[in-house]
């Protein structure tokens, strides 16, 4: 999927590590919601609340996901799951195009 269709877009940027990582929330119609966003390279390390499917749409990074003792290399066209309630840490290496999905 390329778009998305009568979605609302929340106007503020949900802004991180001094600028380096931004998005935008998108809400659908059936409460379910999305982020775009950006990841400047550099190291980040983000915590999650409800199981979220990473998509990243170009870019490349390397992952280290809760209970792995090695990092995932991982690029455009590829994506990952973190679990609910966890904490995962990534190592972006070229600017990183990607959309999170919130699944509660």
């Amino acid at each position: 999927m390329t778009t998305f269709e009568n979605v609302t877009v929340v106007k503020k940027a949900n802004v991180y590590f001094e600028g380096r990582v931004t998005s935008r929330t998108i809400r659908f119609a059936d409460g379910s919601r999305k982020s775009l966003g950006v990841m400047l390279p550099g190291e980040y390390e983000f915590g999650t609340a409800e199981k979220e499917i990473m998509e990243i749409l170009s870019g490349e990074l390397d992952v280290m996901l809760p209970g792995a003792s090695k990092w995932k290399a991982i690029k455009g066209g590829e994506a990952f799951d973190v679990p609910p309630s966890e904490k995962f840490k990534v190592h972006v290496k070229t600017l990183t195009d990607y959309c999170c999905s919130f699944i509660a």
